[in-house]
Parts: C-alpha cells; sequence; structure tokens
C-alpha cells in the first residue's frame, strides 16, 4: 500500500506541475485523449500484471496486438460479419496465450525465448497476411459504434472562450475507459478475492513450494498467458478502431514494454508474487501523464523515451533500496 501512495503521489506532483506550467494539459480535448490511451494501455498492463505476478514475462503482447488489428479489419473488409470477425480474433489471441502456456509449461521453455518468438512469428504473419498494405475500417458500422460510445462527464478544464479561465465542462469519456475500469474490477477480485489468485501469488514467490502444496501450477500459469494474450487481444481490437489505419510492419511496435514497465512501475514485482491492479492503473496513468507532459513541455522528442526510462529507473531503483532498509529493520526488530 505505501508503494501505491509513493507512486500516487508522484503521479499527483507531475499532474499538478504540468498543469501550473501549461495549461491546455488540463483541457477538454487533452484530457480525453490522455483517459483514452491510459485506458487501452491500462488494459495491456492488467494482462501482463497476471503474468508478471506468476514469475512469468511476455514479451509478445504488442505483436498480438499487430495480429489482431490487422486481422480484423482484413475480415470486415471480406465480408465477414462483425460477430464472427470478433469471435475469430478473440479464438486467435486466446489461442496465442494457450499455446505459450503450453510451450512453458509441457516443454519446459523460458518464458522469455518462447514469447520473443512469437513477437517475431506473429509480426510477420501480420506483414505476411495484409501484405504489408495498411488496414482500416473506413465508414464501417463497428468503427461508428466505436467513436459514437462515448459519455460526457463534468471534470473542470482549461477552456479558451470566451476568455481563457478554468471552470467544470463535458469530458468525453469513450467505451476504452468503461472496459479498462470493468476489466480492473473483475482482475482485482479475481487476483484477491479468489484462491485462484492467491495460487498464483504464490506461484510467483515460490514455485515449487507451492507445487509441493497441492496448487497445480502448470494449469495457472497456463490461465496467466491465456489472460494476458486475451487483454492484448482486446486492446488491439481498440486499438484498432482508435487510429483506424493499421499498418502491419509497426502497429503495437514497443506496446509490450510501455506495458511491463507500466506494470512494474505500479508495484509488480518481475521476481514474481507481488503486485495490485490498482497499482497498475495508477503506474499506467502516471507513464501516459508523464509522456503527455513531456511533449507539452517542450522537451525535445528525441530525449522522451529516455526521460521516461530514467524516471522508470528511478522509481525501480527507490523502490529496491527502500525495500532493503525495510528487510534489515526487520531482521534487528527480530
Amino acid at each position: 500500500m505505501k508503494k501505491i501512495l509513493g507512486i500516487f503521489t508522484i503521479l499527483l506532483s507531475i499532474f499538478a506541475f504540468t498543469t501550473w506550467k501549461e495549461h491546455n494539459f488540463v483541457s477538454a480535448y487533452n484530457l480525453q485523449n490522455l483517459i483514452n490511451l491510459t485506458s487501452l494501455f491500462g488494459i495491456l498492463s492488467i494482462g501482463v500484471a497476471f503474468v508478471i505476478i506468476s514469475g512469468g514475462i511476455d514479451l509478445s503482447i504488442g505483436s498480438t496486438i499487430g495480429l489482431v488489428g490487422t486481422v480484423l479489419p482484413l475480415l470486415l473488409a471480406k465480408g465477414v460479419s462483425t460477430p464472427v470477425a470478433l469471435l475469430t480474433v478473440a479464438a486467435l489471441s486466446l489461442g496465442i496465450g494457450l499455446a505459450h502456456g503450453l510451450l512453458i509449461t509441457k516443454l519446459r521453455l523460458q518464458p522469455f525465448v518462447v514469447t520473443l518468438c512469437g513477437l517475431l512469428v506473429y509480426r510477420g504473419l501480420a506483414r505476411w497476411i495484409a501484405g504489408d498494405a495498411t488496414q482500416g475500417f473506413g465508414e464501417h458500422p463497428l468503427h461508428e459504434l466505436y467513436v459514437n460510445a462515448t459519455v460526457a462527464v463534468p471534470l473542470p478544464v482549461y477552456m479558451l472562450e470566451p476568455a481563457p479561465h478554468f471552470a467544470v465542462g463535458p469530458v468525453p469519456l469513450s467505451f476504452p475507459f468503461f472496459v479498462m475500469v470493468g476489466l480492473a474490477l473483475v482482475a482485482s477480485i479475481f487476483l484477491n478475492r479468489t484462491i485462484y489468485g492467491r495460487y498464483l501469488f504464490a506461484l510467483g514467490r515460490n514455485e515449487q513450494a507451492a507445487v509441493y502444496s497441492g496448487i497445480k501450477s502448470d494449469r495457472m500459469i497456463v490461465l496467466a498467458y491465456v489472460i494476458c494474450s486475451g487483454c492484448a487481444g482486446l486492446g488491439g481490437v481498440l486499438f484498432a478502431l482508435y487510429i483506424n489505419s493499421v499498418q502491419p510492419a509497426g502497429f503495437g511496435d514497443f506496446y509490450e514494454l510501455f506495458a511491463i514497465a507500466a506494470a512494474v512501475l505500479g508495484g509488480c514485482s518481475l521476481r514474481g508474487g507481488e503486485g495490485s491492479i490498482l497499482g497498475v492503473i495508477i503506474g499506467t496513468t502516471l507513464f501516459r501523464v508523464l509522456y503527455n507532459a513531456i511533449n507539452l513541455l517542450g522537451a525535445p522528442t528525441q530525449l522522451e523515451f529516455a526521460i521516461i526510462g530514467a524516471v522508470i529507473l528511478i522509481g525501480v531503483v527507490a523502490d529496491e533500496v527502500v525495500k532493503r532498509v525495510a528487510a534489515k529493520r526487520q531482521m534487528r526488530a527480530t
């Protein structure tokens, strides 16, 4: 809980500082885009949190997004009905997670190797299936439904008319926001209120001890990868609808690193056995706010990744130092 409060304090500080330096940061348009992108990356981060908590890693998220985002508009363009197309890409993404889980548990391959190969294979398949041609939805009803599925909520925003001032105004919340909130609630209940969630935490802390205690470790690991790829597939659909222009060679590039970084920033330990969905959401929000602040405050775009990487590294190092100090104090107390 202390880690979550610390990250939340950093988030509020960056938010307040950016608002003070650049009032357009809290304009209705910018807040809408910020919330939308936070929601999209939050869905990915929730999925990867399951794998990280279980002690694994998934490097194929970005390529899974690219494959799903390429296949969906391609199917719709060929006249496949919307429900069938959505079910097809859902089965594709879940099948990817199942394949990862089985390779890791049955053949005892390293998650890093399996998902790294997946990163290359799925990207190549996406490019081959589409012939490297850009895909889009055009005026398809599914895209129109996505665009119109918004709910305006009153929030404090910066307005330019009739004169620059702060006031309460409507900010449209798009469909991904509600998907992320629903997914976060379900994931939080699963991890914290069910026996299977406790199994995942136990696997991450000590897989051998978990097996000796009777936990079906293989099933839980497969489940974690299926959930992760399922979230990646869902993210691929929503990202494709959001951008409406899918380039198979680059769509989803580095998204796995963004999702993993946000999850780690939110308290998930790469050693496994630690993490919370609330922390993941706060970490994702911090990541997107920082990214948006860098662009609005006029920092050189060439340095944006360097700045974000440095902030994440500082946060992880600080967390590790605090943990070691706390462990030493506990040992002295005993």
